[in-house]
């Protein structure tokens, strides 16, 4: 597995590399970001056509290194049939994030390139969740049980990495994590060529970071936020779906493989589904924008940008140390995912509890 190390290196300085030329043809193309809308957090014209290259990145390091036969990988024949339709998938998606990032694109085409992209990876490539490997006594699903959880799968996170996409850095850095942690452990079940687009990413989005951190000099757009989420919801499904008879490592098989791929989006899914509930609960469209994400909450609080994005690194980092920890202590699934979500839900609170707490302060000193 050491040409993994190749792998992230070859996307990181792609990226590395690249992003400067790529700032200056946004700004003599103009292809910027205007502030004025409340609900941006930027107050100066920012490019936003960072995607194009994390796509271009990923793309090449993934196609460069995409292993070869060996006698100690005989599923590459699958492999090679996954890589054709991620691929394909990708360009779609990669597209469809460009358009919007130019010139708009309307919320229904952007619905329904998702599902036509969820319905050639989970028709087509065969890429969906056969199993919840005995999670709340659920064992291997029905096929078209599977075939619409997965497809659910996809439109989720896919808009999940890109509602999270609002504070500079916020989504690169979540999908560094992301990517990094599927990597290993596709690295620690021996499938290298899972393993080599995860790193590409990984790579491609740590290079990315020293120019979207705050203050952020290019912003990833649609065309990033996409191409991360579906790239991100592919790992996590073959992960969940991965064939343990496959696995040397024994000791990752101690980890629950749904609770492992939650954990490792608990930021986009958990903001996502308390978004949506808030908003349905208050009678707005679900895919309606405003100021309610817990981004928003944390600068709210009175955090920086820089420290935003490092309180949710954090918390991300630390519900897969979670979850990990007590999958290694052979605690049963179903009480690792409670605790987890427990633990998960409470943190996530907290902003919302100290936004409240300074308004009755506020109130009260009035």
């Amino acid at each position: 597995m050491e040409f993994l190390i190749l792998v992230f290196v070859t996307s990181f300085f792609v990226v590395l590399l690249s992003t400067p030329s790529l700032i200056k043809v946004a700004i003599l193309k103009r292809l910027f970001d205007a502030p004025g809308d409340t609900r941006k957090l930027h107050t100066r014209m920012v490019p936003t056509i960072g995607g194009i290259i994390i796509f271009a990145g990923t793309l090449f390091a993934y196609s460069l290194w995409f292993p070869e036969q060996r006698d100690d990988y005989p599923q590459l024949a699958k492999s090679i049939s996954d890589y054709k339709y991620i691929v394909a998938t990708l360009l779609v998606m990669f597209f469809v994030g460009v358009k919007d990032d130019i010139i708009g694109t309307a919320p229904v085409k952007k619905l329904v390139a998702h599902v036509l992209v969820g319905m050639v990876l989970v028709l087509m490539a065969d890429i969906r969740i056969v199993s919840m490997h005995g999670l709340f006594g659920i064992d291997v699903l029905p096929l078209w049980t599977s075939v619409f959880l997965s497809l659910f799968t996809y439109i989720v996170v896919v808009n999940a990495f890109n509602l999270i996409d609002g504070v500079d850095g916020l989504a690169g850095g979540v999908g560094f994590i992301a990517s990094s942690a599927f990597g290993c452990w596709f690295a620690l079940a021996g499938d290298p060529a899972m393993a080599c687009l995860a790193f590409a990413l990984s790579g491609s989005l740590f290079a990315f970071l020293f120019f979207n951190f705050s203050p952020a000099k290019i912003f990833m757009g649609d065309s990033g936020s996409l191409t991360i989420g579906l790239i991100i919801c592919i790992l996590a499904i073959k992960v969940i779906g991965y064939d343990v008879s496959a696995i040397e490592n024994k000791t990752i098989l101690n980890v629950s493989k749904p609770i492992f791929a939650m954990a490792v989006l608990v930021y986009p899914l958990v903001d996502t589904l308390r978004i949506f509930i808030y908003r349905a609960v208050r009678g707005v469209s679900p895919f309606s924008a405003d100021r309610n994400h817990m981004h928003h909450r944390l600068l709210d609080i009175g955090l920086s940008h820089k420290g935003t994005v490092i309180t949710i690194y954090t918390f991300n980092i630390i519900v897969i140390g979670l979850t990990v920890g007590l999958a290694l202590s052979s605690i049963n699934a179903n009480y690792t995912l409670m605790i987890v979500a427990a633990v998960s839900l409470t943190l996530a609170q907290i902003p919302f509890f100290i936004k409240k707490k300074k308004n009755r302060t506020a109130k009260d000193n009035d």
